[in-house]
């Protein structure tokens, strides 16, 4: 069993960075798949990064790449959003998840991830 727990986070202006970490405990994600997924209101959960479990392979959503970056303590036991140049559109909860996963992180839909941390607000706002 894998617990996830979320830290950073909060209230930042627009153009501006937050650095969002999620602490595994119980196993480290070393054989999973990870990512972070966020929600705004009124929306479904979208991925937003992951990493393969299996070559490493990252993958961004399109409306993040060049301003997020995805990135693992080398244990990995710790994984890490920054989050760059940060727009309004980027408010939301955000979430890290992990799943033991066969395929390329990034043809699975957030419901496919099993472990997930509490979410944490990320507030875009000036």
């Amino acid at each position: 069993q894998v617990q996830l727990v979320q830290s950073g986070g909060g209230l930042v202006q627009p153009g501006g960075s937050l650095r969002l970490s999620c602490a595994a405990s119980g196993s480290s994600l070393r054989s999973l798949a990870i990512g972070w997924f966020r929600q705004a209101p009124g929306k479904e959960r979208e991925r937003i990064s992951c990493i393969n479990s299996s070559d490493g392979g990252t993958h961004y959503a399109d409306s993040v790449k060049g301003r997020f970056t995805i990135s693992t303590d080398s244990a990995r036991k710790i994984m890490y959003l920054q989050m760059n140049n940060l727009k309004p559109e980027d408010t939301a909860v955000y979430y890290c998840a992990a799943e033991n996963l066969a395929l390329s992180c990034n043809v699975y839909a957030p419901r496919e991830f099993g472990y997930w941390g509490q979410g944490t607000q990320v507030t875009v706002s000036s």
